[in-house]
């Protein structure tokens, strides 16, 4: 595990992440050293390393903790910080990095230089209860058709393809029965059979499924599609492809600070796989000290 390295700004990595990830780390402990950041590097071997490293970071009073990987993983150390006040650094390396995007750092270059010329800010997060469970997202949350997809993906093909295993678990999802669930959103029920819950404007990549939302703003953003069935859907991915979904009779686009979600489907926050049932939602105003430069 971690040892005393206390000085030193702890690296937490997913050797798994994207094409040459390994070569890529070390390449970024070089570069962060170059810049003046030591580095004491962990590498997750498994689901929920992650969060626990983090978590030791914390207990460490580590001066900077930074996360390496998808988005996965980079939700996972902010859900071992939660709370506290050690700015998170994050650098790209996995199938999907939307965070990066939201905060300008796409490539690695340009991720160490937004660690190193950035300021910490503080930041918004969501956060889901479901049954027994709470958890934070900083990106989204997603119930019915992206939820079913992140479920059904194989982290095998993943790791191996990419993108191309949320396409194929998409399509998979494409043909399974939807849900009925209701929304409740500032006193109101709405019904639909697929939502988006959104902190930050980007999902899935460039696409604007919230183009309100920031993640300093305290609000989320939601995105209900009440039409059922596949004509339905592929509607309403083309308009998201196209950024006019919001425009859309049968889509509810809401700004709302806590709302709550009746009947049983999956669930996914920043890309991966949460559960499924009744849920509630509400967003944590200046949760956590995220490092990037004003875009």
């Amino acid at each position: 595990m971690l040892n005393s390295m206390k000085s030193s700004a702890l690296l937490i990595a997913n050797p798994t992440a994207g094409k040459n990830a390994s070569n890529k780390i070390h390449n970024i402990q070089r570069l962060l050293l170059e810049r003046g950041i030591k580095t004491e590097l962990y590498l997750t071997t498994k689901r929920g390393d992650a969060k626990e490293a983090a978590k030791v970071g914390v207990s460490e009073q580590r001066p900077m903790i930074i996360a390496a990987g998808g988005d996965g993983t980079i939700n996972e150390a902010i859900n071992g910080m939660v709370g506290c006040n050690i700015p998170l650094g994050i650098i790209p390396l996995g199938t999907t990095n939307v965070l990066s995007i939201e905060i300008g750092a796409e490539s690695i270059i340009q991720a160490v230089d937004n660690i190193v010329n950035g300021s910490p800010k503080e930041v918004s997060l969501g956060r889901i209860r479901i049954e027994n469970q709470e958890a934070y997202f900083i990106l989204m949350a997603g119930i019915g058709f992206d939820g079913r997809a992140v479920y059904g993906m194989n982290d095998t093909i993943k790791g191996i393809s990419g993108k191309l295993a949320y396409v194929l678990s998409g399509i998979k999802s494409f043909f399974k029965s939807q849900v009925k669930l209701e929304f409740i959103v500032n006193g109101t029920r709405y019904q639909g059979y697929n939502g988006i819950i959104s902190n930050a404007s980007s999902y899935g990549g460039r696409f604007k499924v919230a183009p309100d939302a920031d993640i300093a703003d305290p609000n989320l953003y939601i995105n209900i599609f009440e039409g059922k069935g596949r004509i339905n859907l592929l509607r309403y991915l083309y308009g998201i492809i196209s950024g006019s979904h919001t425009r859309y009779s049968d889509v509810r686009y809401l700004r709302c600070k806590e709302l709550s979600i009746e009947g049983v489907d999956h669930i996914q926050i920043d890309g991966d796989y949460l559960g499924k049932g009744d849920c509630v939602i509400d967003v944590i105003p200046d949760e956590l000290r995220l490092i990037y430069r004003n875009k």
